[in-house]
């Protein structure tokens, strides 16, 4: 099977790949064409995912096409951008055609969760790694960033934390569990929810935003550094889902909340005064903390005390 069949086959012919909305023209071209309205500018943001660092060297292509999307839209959610769409750049080592049809099943379910369109991309011969580059739209001048914290607000998350990390050990094979503990921590793992409608109704209300991905600890010091604040988080605040904390124990739950990685739930900071709104609307955010004058992150215990920190979270470098 050749490169055009392979992209006709499987990708072109996907639900997710019809043009409308904003896509004006999408696969098939050299370019798509969009047309964003007027009043909003375009937020653009690129994921590379590379097997045996991002996932298993054997991974399951339907859940790979999922996560691969998944972990790229949530970048949208953290600036508060409605989706537009997404290329796809796909580098396989061979052609198998019932891998590719899972993968693009995975693919186009997170697409179509997501309102998320296939613009188009590139496929090559080579170690299995993907690169997905996702569009939005969002107001002009609007748009969530880690600069704007101030001294005095909330800081909050948008979910439980800690339930990715938690299920890595399943992912590789070093550990097993009952289904009713196995199967949350893994569909957060392979399948995480990109919380776009919520960082569409922080906008206007959330002062700084981010989605985490290499964990709360390192992904708070960007907040703290591009806002130029102190951001402290209590520990006993950490909302911790009843499978983690059934899984890996309460220090281990907490290891997982504060530097695995991987939950691609949003933090932000909020001024006080708009949390209650927040909850009243149903949305499931959570106090963790607040922010300060001064610079870094510290991790406090209940009697605000500050604790020694051994991990922050992922780097690859």
């Amino acid at each position: 099977m050749g490169e055009f069949e392979l992209i006709r086959q499987f990708f072109a012919a996907a639900p997710c790949a019809r043009a409308g909305g904003e896509v004006v023209l999408g696969i098939g071209d050299d370019c798509a064409l969009l047309d964003v309205p007027a009043g909003h500018q375009l937020a653009i943001s690129t994921d590379t995912l590379v097997a045996g660092v991002h996932f298993p060297e054997q991974p399951d292509p339907f859940l790979l096409g999922q996560r691969v999307l998944a972990v790229a839209a949530s970048d949208l959610a953290a600036m508060g951008a409605t989706p537009i769409g997404f290329t796809l750049a796909l580098t396989l080592p061979n052609v198998d055609p019932e891998w590719l049809r899972l993968f693009a099943e995975g693919l186009n379910r997170m697409a179509e969760s997501c309102a998320l369109r296939l613009i188009g991309g590139d496929t090559t011969r080579g170690p299995l790694s993907l690169t997905v580059s996702v569009l939005g739209r969002v107001p002009a001048g609007r748009a969530l960033t880690r600069s704007g914290a101030e001294v005095g607000d909330l800081l909050c998350v948008g979910g439980p934390l800690g339930d990715a990390a938690g299920a890595l050990p399943l992912v590789l094979g070093q550990r097993q569990a009952d289904a009713q503990l196995a199967d949350p921590l893994l569909a957060r793992y392979w399948a995480p929810q990109p919380q776009l409608a919520l960082g569409q109704a922080l906008l206007g209300r959330a002062t700084a935003a981010l989605d985490i991905s290499d964990g709360l600890l390192a992904d708070a010091g960007h907040i703290a550094k591009a806002s130029r604040v102190a951001i402290n988080v209590q520990r006993d605040a950490l909302p911790l889902s009843a499978a983690l904390l059934a899984f890996a124990g309460l220090p281990g739950a907490r290891a997982c909340a504060l530097a695995g990685g991987d939950d691609y739930v949003l933090l932000f900071s909020l001024p006080a005064a708009e949390f209650s709104a927040l909850l009243a609307e149903g949305w499931p955010v959570t106090v963790i903390g607040n922010v300060s004058e001064g610079q870094g992150v510290y991790l406090l215990d209940e009697q605000g005390r500050p604790l020694d920190v051994d991990r922050r979270g992922y780097e690859h470098f």
